[in-house]
């Protein structure tokens, strides 16, 4: 078995209005070293594998189709022996 962590977060030339609208909140509340807030989306999938080259690429597949918008998101993953986790 195999774990995925896969983080998207919105591309760095796409308007983020839910992060703007946390900065804002958040310098309402005082933080006001808050200079930019990006939200995005964090997965864990566990793999029904033990080959870390097929759980790379099947992951690949996973967010190129369906996790990620990839015109306007940017995603990554880390893949993790499930034991260690």
């Amino acid at each position: 078995m195999i774990k995925a962590t896969v983080y998207v977060t919105i591309k760095q030339s796409v308007l983020d209005p839910q992060g703007n609208t946390v900065q804002g909140a958040l310098h309402s509340m005082g933080f006001q070293e808050v200079n930019d807030v990006r939200i995005g989306k964090y997965m864990e999938l566990t793999l029904d594998t033990t080959d870390k080259n097929e759980a790379e690429k099947r992951v690949t597949e996973m967010c190129e189709k369906l996790l990620a918008n990839t015109v306007i998101e940017d995603y990554r993953f880390e893949i993790t022996p499930k034991s260690e986790v």
